[in-house]
């Protein structure tokens, strides 16, 4: 009013315009450019209970933003301060604060991924997580057989084997081991409930369906043989033929890569069903939705061996003549 009482109101209202103006386009400016070109990128931890000035800190210090009170009244002026979501964001310095406050209210947290490949074991998971730099490889093992995660996950058996399902998953930043193994069993169940099949069809119990699926899945490389495969482990099941597949001999010692040696299928085992007869204890990896169904759902043969060819397929035999042709032909 002391300014207005100095000058002419004329000038007065237009000085008020060009400075309401002037914030506006400052408003603008700091809402909509960002201080860099992406060269600058910075992940930021937003623990729950923090707030907006705790957050502008971080990305001013990152070097994301460049002025952290213009970022508050932004957030301020949005309505946003009280909308932030805890989590781990990544950030870059070619983000505007507009994008950045969007990225928090939407709670677009910073994931890295990990895809468990069809039939690997819970060991080769624990190796693929320490390459990767997210878990040791001792300590993810360690929870893939603690029984108290074990008993929450509704897991009766000794670990996870052969219920961790083979997927890609987002794990946060700052997530644990048994989260990722709540993840994947959780995805497990839900897979393993919409397959058409009934237990106890084939007069096994859910844990032995897996178990067969590990070997089938393991088997075989393309899906339309995993129901053949399937069969021929139910046919020397039902006779008490021993299953001799090559996968189970080498389970727990080092991944199957297609071959066994002498010593391997001589290898005292539990699992080594070239020693024991019937289904191993349990899985040999985890398998996918084609080998549970198969496990489910084998086809009606009378095939009792089958042997791979140079591609990876398989061909079936079955009687033992046929079968050592076979043998000589694609292996020898």
């Amino acid at each position: 009013m002391f300014f207005a009482r100095l000058l002419p109101k004329t000038i007065y209202v237009n000085s008020v315009r060009i400075f309401l103006l002037i914030c506006l386009i400052w408003y603008l400016f700091c809402l909509f450019v960002s201080p860099g070109h992406g060269s600058v990128v910075t992940v930021i931890s937003f623990p729950p209970g923090n707030g907006v000035r705790k957050l502008a800190s971080e990305l001013k210090a990152g070097g994301v933003i460049r002025s952290s009170w213009h970022f508050v009244l932004v957030a301020r002026l949005r309505g946003d301060a009280n909308r932030l979501k805890a989590g781990e964001y990544r950030f870059n310095d070619a983000m505007t604060p507009s994008q950045i406050l969007r990225k928090i209210v939407s709670g677009d947290v910073d994931y890295r991924k990990f895809t468990l490949p069809e039939g690997y074991s819970m060991y080769q998971a624990a190796e693929l997580l320490e390459q990767k730099g997210y878990f040791k490889k001792a300590v993810f093992l360690e929870k893939c057989r603690d029984k108290g995660l074990l008993s929450r996950l509704g897991l009766k058996e000794s670990s996870v084997e052969g219920y961790l399902y083979p997927a890609t998953y987002n794990l946060t930043r700052g997530g644990s081991e048994g989260q990722l193994l709540e993840q994947m069993v959780g995805q497990f169940n839900k897979n393993y409930a919409g397959i058409k099949g009934e237990e106890g069809t084939r007069r096994l119990s859910r844990h032995e369906i897996i178990t067969l699926a590990s070997m089938i899945e393991k088997e075989a490389v393309t899906a339309d043989e995993k129901p053949l495969i399937a069969s021929v482990f139910y046919n020397r099941l039902r006779i008490g033929m021993p299953l001799q597949s090559d996968p189970t001999a080498v389970y727990g010692v080092r991944a199957f890569t297609g071959k066994v040696s002498k010593a391997d299928i001589q290898h005292d085992s539990p699992y080594n069903t070239y020693l024991n007869k019937g289904l191993p204890p349990g899985p040999i990896g985890n398998p996918g939705r084609d080998a549970l169904q198969a496990a489910m759902n084998p086809a009606a043969t009378d095939y009792l061996y089958f042997v791979a060819r140079q591609d990876g397929t398989h061909y079936f035999s079955r009687t033992l003549d046929e079968h050592n042709r076979a043998v000589v032909r694609y292996l020898r």
